[in-house]
């Protein structure tokens, strides 16, 4: 199994890992930090696509341990390109719901998560620490909801949106693709695409 990342968000990552006691054939990959080492922990870390080439000859799982969308994407085609097979962690200590449920591949969910029923989560996302997602919603691909997100019931979240710490959408509210919801902001309507919101109530700060 290999981590894409070493640092930050890899670490919980693999905590979910231990969570799992599933730590038998864990390597990591970083080939952008100059100053990191051979080894996170007591875990390799890979260095080149070749040794990710001999790495997918016996095992080709990989997940991604880093947060930004747009990074998570350009990562996920790469090593798919490499021959790799993108797989969902799932932590034991979230609570998912029984009915309706879908999860598509490569999505992280982490610790204290609470999933209800009927959502529906796409490919690549990322739901951080003690986050909920309500019945009856839909979180579009590689969006990430960062710790402590509340998503209230028959929402509609675009792809490639980045939802900040401790954030709140309300019921049936809509986030177009590529939106930015500031820490703490309470949504209260919906959200065009590519638009920044801040605030209580969310207002409107900028639009790619």
């Amino acid at each position: 199994m290999l981590i894409i990342g070493a640092k930050g968000f890899a670490k919980e990552v693999l905590e979910i890992f231990h969570q799992q006691n599933k730590l038998d054939n864990i390597f990591f990959y970083d080939d952008v930090t100059n100053d990191i080492g051979d080894k996170l922990y007591n875990f390799h870390i890979l260095k080149s696509e070749k040794d990710v080439a001999t790495l997918f000859k016996n095992d080709n799982r990989f997940t991604i341990g880093i947060g930004n969308p747009v990074t998570r994407a350009i990562l996920y085609e790469k090593f798919l390109q490499l021959g790799g097979k993108f797989i969902s962690t799932i932590s034991p200590f979230a609570v998912i719901g029984n009915y309706g449920n879908v999860i598509e591949e490569g999505c992280n969910i982490m610790t204290g998560t609470i999933i209800t029923n009927d959502v529906s989560i796409k490919r690549g996302c990322l739901i951080n620490l003690n986050s909920t997602v309500g019945h009856d919603t839909t979180i579009g691909e590689f969006t990430e909801l960062s710790p402590g997100v509340s998503i209230s019931g028959n929402c509609i979240i675009g792809s490639f949106c980045n939802i900040g710490t401790n954030a709140t959408i309300l019921p049936k509210v809509v986030l177009g693709n590529n939106v930015i919801v500031g820490a703490g902001a309470v949504v209260v309507k919906d959200v065009a695409d590519g638009e920044t919101v801040v605030g209580i109530p969310a207002k409107s700060i900028s639009k790619k």
